[in-house]
């Protein structure tokens, strides 16, 4: 059976390899230059990336809605987030360097710094359609990793109202994240 732009998507639900060969001919200079782009300063990792990012696709073909978005869209979201992903993991690795290791630390001090703000960029930008407030809460507890007793004792709001509101939030982030892939 040839595979082509008519049938890749049911051939890649039914798990036949050619179908993601097809993909990576038609779609791999965009996944990639999505990943070179988040990736810019991790060379090493983009590789590594590329093949994990088609493994989730590969695994998450079900999860694909093609009356939502195309597959070009829904391609480099999953190439972004999983590009962002080894960012966040990179950043702990970082954090976590044995004490031989500490002149590596200095070296890298600046990429950390770089990798760091690109990833506050990525997370600034996708929590901009929310409230300044409903903002910080999400950074708090999503960024700084506090626990939703300390979130409240800070913000002087009661928890289940902090609920309520990463709840609506989240709603609202899903909303946004699907309207850029059906763009």
């Amino acid at each position: 059976m040839k595979i082509g732009e008519k049938n890749y998507i049911k051939q890649l639900r039914l798990h036949n390899e050619k179908a993601l060969a097809y993909v990576i001919d038609e779609y791999g200079g965009l996944i990639m230059s999505v990943i070179r782009k988040h990736l810019f300063y991790l060379p090493e990792k983009q590789e590594e990336c590329f093949d994990d990012v088609l493994l989730k696709i590969w695994q998450n073909i079900e999860s694909f809605d093609e009356n939502k978005s195309t597959f070009r869209n829904w391609a480099a979201a999953v190439a972004k987030y999983q590009a962002i992903d080894y960012l966040r993991s990179y950043r702990k690795e970082l954090q976590t360097v044995n004490i031989e290791d500490a002149v590596i630390v200095q070296e890298d001090h600046a990429l950390a710094g770089m990798i760091e703000k690109e990833i506050n960029l990525e997370v600034e930008k996708m929590l901009e359609c929310l409230k300044p407030q409903d903002r910080e809460l999400f950074y708090k507890l999503y960024v700084e990793e506090k626990s939703m007793k300390q979130i409240s004792c800070e913000t002087g709001i009661k928890q289940e109202v902090i609920y309520n509101r990463l709840s609506r939030g989240r709603k609202k982030l899903r909303r946004n994240i699907l309207e850029e892939r059906g763009a």
